[in-house]
Formats: C-alpha cells, structure tokens, sequence
C-alpha cells in the first residue's frame, strides 16, 4: 500500500501546485491565527481553486468556536477538517464533513482510548507532544508509544523530513505521513525541492 502524504502549512499557492506536482495527496490550511503558517479564508479560498482534481484541502483549526468553523468553511470549502486542540467529539463531527483528530503523544496517554472517543473520525494524526505549542515544532516523538492494535488509521506527524521519512514508515506502517516545517524555507514558505526529497523518501519506504 503506498503512504498517502500531506503537505501542512500551505500559504501560497505556488507551494500548493508544488506539493500537487511532486505526487501529494492532500494539502493543509492553518485556520489557527497564532501560528506563523495561518492563512486567511479568502487567501485559502484562492489556494482551493487552484487545486488540480484529486488533491484534498485539509482546514486545520485549534480548540475553535463552532461559529467560527462554519464562517471558515463557508469562505473556504476544505474536504477534510483536522482538530488540533482539545475539541470535545461532538464539536468535531457537528460540521457535516469529514475530520481527524490530532493528538499531541506523550508517555502515559491513553490512545486506544482516545481513539474510541473519536472513533468516528478518519484518522488520527500524531504528533509530537511540546509544552506550550500546538504543532509544526519539528519535534519527533517516540514512536514506540504508538500502539499496535490501534483501530483507526495514522497519520503520522512530528519531525518528518527527507531524512527520517522512509524509517518512519517503515517502522510505523502509517496509513498517511505529514510534513510541514520538515519542507521549508521559511515558516509557511515552502521548498519545492524539499517536498520532492520527502516523497522520494516516502515512495523508498513503499518498495
């Protein structure tokens, strides 16, 4: 099964294409506007439409109000939402969409009981665990917390580059990796060179 990739924190059309182009099949949007990478509805409305057909805008959101979900998503038409705070189940499937949820690993969670509690979400994206942040740290995790038996797909974040890739899912077996600092220039801008190093990690790790 080839690993289905994500490219996060896409704020210029350019680095869509780019992602689209090196064989991506999804890219993300920051609707978080602390973060360095968040983009404006309208901007991530024009960053849609220049989308070719099969590639799927991920809206990511933290810990938002269920009116500003709606707002953005009106403005914005995402295919998949992904909640990377402490969103309660209810607020993540009210939006007639699909979602998955982040979870930010550490020693001691329980995640096949975090899976049961969203255990209608597609997927479950780990991702490092850094006191005071909400993701794109560029921080690893130990993979060994992941446990065998987890019922819904992974999506695996957290420290990914061309470098770690291909041991990452040879080891992990994800249903889907996900990139965002691991394939920048700068915060929000990214590398289009990069991107091709880390798909041909990713494609290496599937052979």
């Amino acid at each position: 099964m080839a690993t289905a990739v994500k490219i996060c924190g896409i704020t210029r059309i350019e680095d869509a294409l780019a992602a689209a182009r090196c064989g991506a099949h999804a890219i993300g949007l920051v609707f978080y506007r602390p973060s360095p990478r968040y983009v404006a509805p309208g901007r991530a409305a024009a960053i849609i439409r220049a989308l070719p057909a099969f590639i799927t805008a991920v809206g990511l959101f933290v810990d938002p109000a269920a009116e500003e979900v709606r707002a953005t998503i009106t403005a914005a038409p995402v295919g998949l939402l992904q909640f990377h705070g402490n969103e309660p189940p209810a607020l993540c499937r009210q939006f007639g969409l699909p979602y998955m949820k982040a979870v930010r690993v550490r020693a001691g969670l329980d995640l096949l009981q975090y899976a049961a509690d969203y255990h209608d979400a597609k997927a479950l994206l780990l991702d490092a665990f850094v006191g005071g942040t909400q993701g794109g740290t560029g921080t690893t995790f130990d993979w060994n917390l992941i446990p065998r038996a987890l019922p819904l797909p992974i999506v695996l974040s957290g420290g990914l580059d061309a470098d770690n890739v291909t041991d990452a899912i040879r080891r992990v077996r994800p249903w889907a990796v996900d990139v965002s600092s691991g394939v920048e220039a700068g915060k929000g801008i990214k590398d289009a060179a990069k991107i091709a190093a880390f798909m041909s990690g990713v494609r290496n790790a599937d052979v």
